[in-house]
This record gives C-alpha cells, structure tokens and sequence, in this order.
C-alpha cells in the first residue's frame, strides 16, 4: 500500500485495523497456553508458563529491534520509489531473521535453566518451567521469521495478509492446545510445543505470498544473503531499536524476578496481569506500526507536512485507545484475572497490579508513539536513549530502593507508571522542539 497520497487519516486507519486484528490474534498465542494451562494443570503449571515471559521478549527484543530499522529502511526506499534498493533490504532482513533463529535456538534451549534460576523462579515450578521454555525455544526459528515476514509485508503497507495468516496459526494453537492437554493428557510442554507449530505454520503461509514472482516484495531463495551496503544500513537505524528493546526487556526481567521471590501466587498473578495487559496494548501497537511506515514513506517521498499529520493522528488515536482499555481493565480486573486461576491470593495480586498501573496506560501510549514515529524518521537513537535512561537505568534503581526500604509488592507495581510519567515528559519536549522531520537528510539515527 502506497501511503504516500489519499486520505492520511483513512489510509492509518485501514493500516492499523488489520494490524490490530493481527495483535489479538498474536496475544492469544501467549494467553491461549496461559489460560488453558492454569485450568487443566492448575497453579503450578500456570506459574512456569508465565514465570518469565518476559526472558522470551529478552532474548527475542535485540534481533526484533533490528528487524525493525529494516522494516523502516524498506518503507523509505518503497516511498521514494528504488525498487532495487527494496529488493536488497528484503533479502538482506531476511537473511538476518534467518541467523537470529539459529542463535536464539542454540542460547535459548542450552542456557534456559540458568536464566529461570538468575530469575528467581520458585523451586516448586522450575522443572515445567524448564521443559516449557526449552520447547518454546526449539521453535526460535519460525518466531523470528514470522516477525521478519510481517515487517516486510507492514513496510510496504500491507497489513490484511499477515492477518489471514494469523487468524488460521493462532485457531490451531489453541485447537492443538486442547488436543494436547485436554484430550491426550500431556504436560506443560505440550503447549509450547503447540505454539511452534502454530508458528511454524504461519511462516509457511508467509512464505508462500513471498515467494510469488513478479512483486516489488518477491523473495528469491538465491539471493538471500547479506548486501554489505545495506546491511550496514540496516543495522545503523535498527541498532538502536533493538538495543532498546533489550534494555526494556533486561528491566521488566529484573521486575520479574523481583516478583518472583513473592512466590508462586505471585508469580502467576504478575503473568496473567502482562497476559491481559497485551491486549491492552493492543490499540497502541497497531497506531504506531502505522505510524512507523507512514512516517517513513512520506518522508521517503519528502512529504513532510503529510508525515506530521500522521504523526499528530497516531498520537492522539494512541493515547484515547489506551486509556479506554485502561479504564476498562480497572473496573473488570477481579472477572479478568479469575478468568485464568481462581484462586484468592493470585485474584488479589492481579488486582492489586491492575488497578496501580491500568489507569496510566495513556502515558505508556504517548511514550511508544512518539517513539514509533522516531523510528519511522530515522532517528531511532533517540527513543534508545531515553528507554535505557529511564525505563532501565532509573526503573531498576527504584526497584532496587524500595525494595531494601519497603520490601513490599506493591511498590514495585508503581515502577511502571512512575517511569512511564518521566519519559512522557521527555518525549513531549523532544516531539514539539526538535527537527525530528529531516532524520534521514541530516544522516541522523
């Protein structure tokens, strides 16, 4: 889709809808195994699937964050019409996507057990823990190229596809989610080992649209390979996003494990509460991937007081979307949590997290999107900057503080809304005084 020319407000909204639908979708990936697991198995088995989430987005974030900045590369060169240079950043993202599976395979299923223990995982849960992720992990693979098959087709404004292929992926996860565990009696694993193939599954579909001849996107098997030029070019603008994307990760790990040592009520809580707050999130992804490609196509093709008004239109669409779902989540949290596990202590920590952080999901809103539209100008350093300032380095600090001084849960439910406010300030000075528009001719990241 070209985004270059039409209505700017209609072209966003008919991007971010289908990606939007692609983002429940892909939620209920991660909540289909959470909310089958904690109703057949119980707590425990709840507990290892959820007990760190947040090392899978660890170990997953720095390679997304690249793929990412070749998502932007592609949505320029497409904007300024260079055909050859979107073939070359196609096949070299692909390639890319194609060692970061191979890496993330062999650190995640080796290295599992030592990150679970650095984490603090409850001794009662640490075996399906580990049988869980080492699963997951064995499919890294078809993870990775997934996400790099969907930034390629989002840069060239196609949204509906990745969708479709969605919707069949995430239907058979939780049909194979029930036939493993429901019908065959099978343990924790089996619900990873239901993702893979899910996932796996929409590669495939992917891969078939791709490989078609004759498009500005095709794939050609032969030429997958590293272009010098634009993979340095790639990596320039994508650095920073996946730099930031570890620090965020590396802060919510440490958050994580910091819940953990509550114990394993707690730990289920904490991973329900991130299971319903994806979707929560849902409205602020979909906005800013459209603002992502819209921003960088126009200024691609020079438009820039067309890559403004997007920009303006995704913030505010961002921000009222988010505070409604916040809104929402606050008022249903005890119906939302008891939906995975009844039991009383995981309802009241659920909760408890629910009503601190729910009502502040604007600030969260306001924070990605100016950063989406960073990105989308080719000044990705700048967001990398202010998530490692604050989302890591004070987020952790605070953490740490109160948890010498407090030593209470509910302090450590505020280190989100607290760095949340800070950096909405920053990136509301940054956005209305700086000259972010000409990123790319000033050869700024």
């Amino acid at each position: 889709m070209d985004m270059t020319s039409g209505n700017p407000y209609a072209l966003m909204i008919g991007f971010a809808m289908p990606v939007f639908l692609s983002q429940v979708f892909q939620q209920m990936y991660n909540t289909a195994d959470a909310f089958i697991v904690g109703r057949l198995l119980g707590t425990n088995a709840l507990a290892a699937v959820t007990s760190s989430g947040t090392l899978i987005y660890l170990l997953t974030s720095f390679f997304m964050g690249i793929a990412m900045g070749g998502g932007v590369i592609i949505s320029r060169y497409f904007g300024a019409g260079d055909r050859d240079q979107v073939f070359r950043a196609i096949h070299t993202v692909f390639a890319f996507g194609l060692a970061s599976g191979f890496v993330l395979t062999i650190v995640g299923v080796a290295f599992t057990p030592t990150f679970l223990r650095w984490m603090q995982t409850d001794p009662a849960v640490m075996p399906q823990a580990v049988e869980y992720f080492r699963y997951y992990f064995l499919g890294s693979m078809a993870m990775v190229m997934y996400n790099v098959c969907c930034n390629i087709m989002n840069a060239l404004g196609d949204s509906r596809r990745p969708l479709y292929y969605l919707i069949f992926s995430s239907v058979l996860n939780v049909v194979l989610d029930l036939l493993f565990i429901a019908t065959f009696g099978w343990g924790v694993w089996a619900a990873a080992i239901a993702t893979v193939i899910s996932q796996a599954s929409s590669v495939a579909l992917c891969m078939v649209h791709l490989l078609k001849k004759g498009n500005v996107y095709t794939v050609e098997i032969r030429k997958i390979r590293f272009y010098g030029s634009m993979l340095s070019e790639i990596i320039r603008f994508g650095l920073p996003s996946g730099v930031q994307n570890s620090v965020i990760a590396f802060a919510n790990v440490i958050v994580q494990s910091q819940i953990n040592s509550f114990g394993r009520l707690a730990t289920a809580a904490y991973g329900t509460y991130v299971k319903i707050e994806g979707f929560a999130f849902l409205p602020i992804t979909s906005f800013n991937m459209a603002s992502t490609t819209f921003v960088s196509q126009n200024l691609g093709a020079k438009q820039y007081d067309r890559a403004k008004q997007g920009a303006r239109f995704s913030i505010f669409a961002a921000v009222l979307l988010a505070e409604i779902m916040g809104i929402l989540y606050y008022s249903f949290a005890p119906q939302m949590i008891g939906m995975f596990d009844q039991t009383p202590g995981v309802i009241e920590f659920g909760v408890r997290q629910a009503r601190t952080e729910a009502l502040f999901y604007g600030l969260l809103a306001f924070s990605h999107s100016v950063a989406a539209i960073c990105r989308g100008a080719g000044k990705a350093f700048v967001p990398m900057v202010v998530m490692l300032s604050i989302w890591c380095v004070l987020r952790i600090s605070y953490i740490a503080a109160v948890m010498h001084f407090v030593g209470e849960i509910g302090a450590i439910y505020w280190a989100y809304p607290l760095t949340w406010g800070i950096s909405s300030v920053i990136y509301l000075v940054y956005y209305l005084r700086s000259d972010w528009i000409h990123g790319f001719e000033k050869g700024m990241v």
